[in-house]
Formats: C-alpha cells, structure tokens, sequence
C-alpha cells in the first residue's frame, strides 16, 4: 500500500503521551460515544477498553508473534509505517459501532494514570476496520481511506508489501485464544433464555486459529484519528499544569497543531 510522499509530520503530544503510556503497564481507557435512549434523546455512553497503542505500530507479545510466524505470511506485516491514532478493539454485536455511525464517529477517550498523576483527553473521529469482506464493503473502504491519510511511512521501499488483511489479523493474534473465543460468545446483552441462533456461539471457547470466520466476522479494530489533546499535570497539586493541542490546518496531509498552556 503506497502513501502520500508528503506524510503527515509527527504530532508534538504523541512522544510524550507514549512514553507515559509505555511507563503504565496494561493501560485501559475510557472511551465516550453518544447514544439514544427509548425516547431518541441522545445520552452520553461510556465504557473502559483496552488501549492497543497507536495504529500500526502494536508489539505482540511472544505467543501471539508465535501464532503469526505460523499461520500467516512472513509473520506479518513489515514495520513500515506510524501515525499519531490510538486503538481497540471490539465486537460488532456491541453497541459502540452504531453509536459512532449515529454521531458521525465523534468519539473522545480519557485516560488517568495515577501513578503519574496525569490525565490525558483525546478528542477526534473513529473508524473501524475488519470487514471480511475487505474492498468490497462500503464502511471498510471508507475507513482505511481515512486512516491512510494520517499514516507516515518510516521506509518506503516495503510499503508495497503491507497489507490491511495482515494489521487487523495481528490485532486479532494480539488477545489470548480465550479472548479470540469471547468473539465466538452468544451476542452479548442477550437475554439467557433466548438460545443464540448458532451453535458455534457459546462460551469459553478457545481459538488459535487466526482466521476463525466466525470470531473474526465479529472481531473490528477501531483507530482514533486525534483532533484535539489535552494533558492536565498534577504531580504539583498547588501548581497543577495543563495544555490544549488543537490540529489548526488540515490541508492535504499538512497537519499542524497549535499548543495552548492553560489554566489547569
């Protein structure tokens, strides 16, 4: 997959926020979407996911590089590209991908890293990828549109070989066979007495195959594409720290951001 010569520059939070991160073993944060109760008023819906590092750029833990080295083509992807989007993952049956779909995929994510005692607030647009049927469904190709726009390339010359199919199945290899199991689980938030329409959905399956069709049909990558970051510090209560970084001009792929100290 080719880029943009004129790569996005690298956002002046991000080195920051990953080595804070890095320093946060088995981070989670909590991710925001609007959704709409019984009588279609719009209601804030939040949930704490699993933050997966920025997109592509995910480190597998050993069995799971183990399970790629296996069963998919030269391990996987080459380490060919970066960019400033955060990442989960989730089920399609859960509730998060309408409600993004419902507000534009306006999303915002918050984490709080006590140990630090500092709070970052991401503010942006989601989109999900893992669409089996890759090109050919509309929201799939829509969203690796717009991924793409915000990737840089660190090394030119392999980027032909990188493939969408390969960095969503890395994702998936990313979770314990239990954890791949869970996206073969009845539908969740279904009643118990209601018997799920499949037999192959029940719980604690194990899955090591990383091309299970049923899991991965509903197995999605989503990828935060920031717009506005802010970092409040409170290592220093009676002097608490705070700064607003805003993307200021879009055009093409020259992303810049504008930083603002204030008041925390």
């Amino acid at each position: 997959m080719g880029v943009s010569s004129e790569s996005p520059q690298r956002a002046p939070w991000r080195d920051l926020l990953d080595s804070q991160l890095k320093q946060t073993p088995g981070y989670e944060f909590t991710i925001a979407t609007i959704g709409y109760d019984s009588q279609q008023r719009p209601v804030p819906r939040l949930r704490t996911c699993g933050c997966r590092g920025f997109f592509p750029e995910l480190e597998l833990h050993p069995k799971g590089q183990e399970a790629m080295d296996q069963q998919v083509e030269d391990g996987g992807n080459p380490a060919v590209f970066e960019s400033d989007m955060l990442t989960f993952t989730t089920d399609t049956r859960m509730e998060k991908l309408p409600q993004l779909e419902s507000s534009g995929n306006a999303i915002e994510a918050v984490f709080w890293l006590k140990d630090l005692m500092t709070q970052w607030r991401i503010k942006g647009t989601a989109y999900a990828i893992g669409n089996p049927q890759g090109e050919y469904a509309e929201d799939e190709r829509n969203s690796r549109q717009e991924i793409k726009k915000a990737l840089r390339a660190t090394e030119d010359s392999e980027t032909s070989k990188w493939t969408w199919e390969r960095a969503v199945t890395k994702y998936f290899a990313n979770h314990s066979p239990v954890a791949r199991g869970s996206f073969r689980n009845p539908p969740p938030g279904q009643p118990k007495d209601q018997n799920p329409s499949s037999s192959d959905l029940k719980l604690g399956q194990k899955v090591m195959d990383l091309h299970d069709p049923v899991a991965r049909a509903n197995f999605r990558v989503v990828i935060i594409q920031p717009q506005e970051v802010e970092r409040l510090d409170l290592t220093d209560q009676e002097n608490g720290k705070r700064w607003n970084w805003k993307i200021s001009d879009a055009s093409g792929t020259g992303i810049r951001w504008h930083e603002t100290e204030v008041w925390p």
